[in-house]
């Protein structure tokens, strides 16, 4: 199946009005301010409204408030610094109203260079396909958590310290790091994040 003739007849605005919050159509940034120091994450709203509205929801809800990364897998050429809040975590059942989370789970969404909306719950697993992806997991990206074959956690993301191209297509990459990369690199399990800000 090509590129062009993938049928996509739900847009963003149908997950936005389903989720119920208000799509956000432009790049934002943000401040993370962790334990370690801080940094600065560019989101892609123009590529990926659904998952950055409720990214920047979760922000505007506290969620990420005093918040451990709660998992890191360490690898010799790469790391994976998981941070959020898991679905699964008690925190989470007895909190879910104070989250204003709606459901534990966002669509997967994923944008090609030739086409004028994201895909929603679907994948790409081929190789050869993934070079029209618009977003490609590089040193610094952000992408949420996968929760079921087309889904993303609404909570949970995670960002990569090198590129991992054998994961490109599968999940929803939504931003990436463009200032305190350093800082990243210095998280340990321990460590937390105090704050994420929205800077514009």
């Amino acid at each position: 199946m090509s590129a062009c003739s993938f049928k996509n007849d739900i847009d963003s605005n149908y997950y936005c009005q389903k989720l119920k919050f208000k799509c956000t159509y432009n790049d934002k940034l943000v401040r993370f301010k962790t334990s370690k120091g801080d940094f600065e994450v560019k989101l892609f709203g123009k590529d990926n409204p659904v998952t950055v509205s409720n990214f920047l929801e979760n922000i505007d809800n506290n969620i990420y408030v005093n918040r451990k990364f709660y998992k890191i897998i360490n690898y010799p050429q790469i790391s994976f610094i998981h941070g959020g809040v898991n679905p699964e975590n008690k925190f989470y059942t007895e909190k879910q109203q104070t989250l204003n989370k709606r459901s534990p789970s966002i669509p997967l969404e994923i944008k090609l260079k030739e086409e004028i909306k994201p895909r929603y719950n679907y994948q790409i697993r081929k190789t050869y396909k993934t070079e029209d992806l618009i977003n490609t997991f590089e040193k610094g990206s952000i992408a949420m958590v996968k929760n079921g074959k087309n889904d993303s956690s609404s909570t949970e993301f995670f960002f990569v310290t090198n590129n991992i191209p054998e994961l490109d297509g599968r999940y929803t990459i939504f931003g990436k790091i463009i200032k305190g990369f350093d800082v990243l690199e210095k998280i340990k399990k321990e460590d937390f994040i105090k704050k994420v800000e929205i800077s514009n």
